[in-house]
Order: structure tokens, then C-alpha cells, then sequence
């Protein structure tokens, strides 16, 4: 199995590519790209529908010669909700960066027939999830009922300091639907401070696979199958996006029975 946990490469361009191919899966794909103020990115989806995500800085936006306008108005994913773009597949995007920019690019295998889709801060507002020291800070970005793609879950969280997040333990790696859905998913990590850190486990329940990996700013965790929690240390926010797909864009995910206690406490 590769390894789960992908440092960027640099500072500048594309510092992380995830592929199907890559990531010995078959969905999720996931790029950032970190470009100075001026510089351009363009690409093809080709066969693959495309979620991008403004993490800071602003750019004009073009998708098939078509602007889309400025996006992007956040400096540092710490502060507030993000500007958001859809993008179908057989369409070719393209930015030019208004100041230093940190765009997520995030994909899935296409199907049926979507139209490329603004998705400004607001569309969804965020909210809590958990409590004490469990309680995290949610914003959808491409929900499951917002039928706006085929494959593509997109949804930022920020975890405040010391606190635990994707948590208690839960997986979704059956297609067992109603009970549970097959969903691959990648974590993009960011800490604020940058100097922290933070953790992540995955494993399953028979631990055939068990990974425990410390999380540094800017790193991406792959989660194939089974349980994913994540703690961050005290002094340190953490936050991260998280990309999901699978053969249904349904999330079911079924929670470790060992734990599942702590939902009733």
C-alpha cells in the first residue's frame, strides 16, 4: 500500500499531486498548487469533474473563456469560508494569480451532465460538530444534497487547539448502503501556528492496516479504508480539507463500536 502520508514537494507550483494512480485507489484525486502573485495555472479536467478551492489569496478565473470573476478574498484558511468553483470534466480552467495564491484542486471520475458552478462563502454555513474537547468547526463546500456533482464530497473543518476531530472513530469503506458507503478520502492539513502539529490514525478494525502518522503544515493524509481520527496539540488550530468519492456520492459512514459510546455521553 502507498504511503498515507504525502509531504508537499517545495514551496512554489504544484507542491502535491494525489492520483488514483498514485494513491493505488480509484476516485479521489487532490493538487495544491502555490503560486506567486501574477503567475498563471491552467488545466484540462478531461474525463474527471474538478473542485476548486480558493485556501487564500485571489485570482481571476476563466472556464472555457468565460471569466468567472475575481476569487478568493481570505488570506490564510484560518479565516473564515472559502471562495469554491465547480468545475465539469471536458472544460479547461484557468487563474492568474492576484496575490500569492494556495488553490486546491480537488477530482473525481464524471457522469451525467453538470454545469460548471460558483459556490461563494456562505452557500453553506458552517457549524459545530461534537463537544468539549471534541468540538470542531464545519463548512460544507459540496455536500451530498446539493446535486451539483457525480462524484465529488468537498467540506473544510478547523479543530481547535487540543482538541480530537473525526471523532469517535468512524469509517465508510463499504458499498453497503443504506448502512454504510465506500468513500476514498485525502486530508489536506494546515496549523496555525505553522510550527505545529498535529496527528492522525488509520487503521481498521482487524488492524491489518494501522498508521499512526504526526502531521505537519501543509501535509496530505490518504485514507483508503477504516477509521481516520486526528488530534491536534494544544497551542496549534488545525485545519484541513477533506475530498471524498466513491461509486455512490452518498456519506454513510459506520462508527467504531467500541467508542460509539461517547455519542450518547
Amino acid at each position: 500500500m502507498p504511503n498515507l502520508l504525502v509531504k508537499p514537494n517545495g514551496t512554489q507550483g504544484r507542491v502535491t499531486h494525489v492520483t488514483p494512480e498514485s494513491a493505488g485507489w480509484t476516485y479521489v484525486g487532490f493538487d495544491m498548487h502555490r503560486v506567486k502573485s501574477g503567475d498563471r495555472i491552467s488545466a484540462l479536467t478531461g474525463d474527471r469533474e474538478v473542485c476548486l478551492v480558493w485556501i487564500s489569496g485571489k485570482s481571476e478565473t476563466v472556464v472555457e473563456e468565460k471569466p468567472m470573476g475575481v476569487l478568493g478574498e481570505r488570506m490564510s484558511p484560518f479565516e473564515g469560508a472559502p471562495h469554491a468553483l465547480y468545475v465539469p470534466a471536458g472544460s479547461e480552467w484557468q487563474v492568474k494569480a492576484l496575490t500569492d495564491l494556495e488553490l486546491a484542486v480537488c477530482s473525481a471520475p464524471s457522469g451525467g451532465d453538470h454545469k460548471t458552478k460558483l459556490i461563494p462563502p456562505g452557500t453553506h454555513p458552517q457549524f459545530i460538530r461534537g463537544k468539549g474537547a471534541n468540538v470542531r468547526h464545519v463548512t460544507n463546500i459540496m455536500p451530498e444534497d446539493d446535486n451539483s456533482a457525480h462524484s465529488l464530497l468537498v467540506v473544510e473543518v478547523i479543530t481547535p487547539s487540543g482538541n480530537t476531530s473525526s471523532y469517535p472513530s468512524h469509517k465508510h469503506d463499504q458499498d453497503d448502503l443504506p448502512n454504510e458507503s465506500l468513500l476514498e478520502e485525502t486530508y489536506y492539513h494546515r496549523l496555525n501556528p505553522p510550527q505545529g502539529f498535529a496527528f492522525q490514525r488509520v487503521y481498521t478494525d482487524d488492524r491489518s492496516l494501522d498508521e499512526a502518522m504526526a502531521v505537519e503544515d501543509g501535509d496530505v493524509t490518504l485514507v483508503p479504508k477504516g477509521y481516520h481520527p486526528c488530534a491536534t496539540i494544544h497551542g496549534y488550530d488545525l485545519y484541513y480539507l477533506n475530498v471524498m468519492a466513491g461509486p455512490k456520492r452518498v456519506w454513510k459512514f459506520h462508527n467504531a463500536p467500541e467508542h460509539e459510546w461517547l455519542l450518547k455521553a
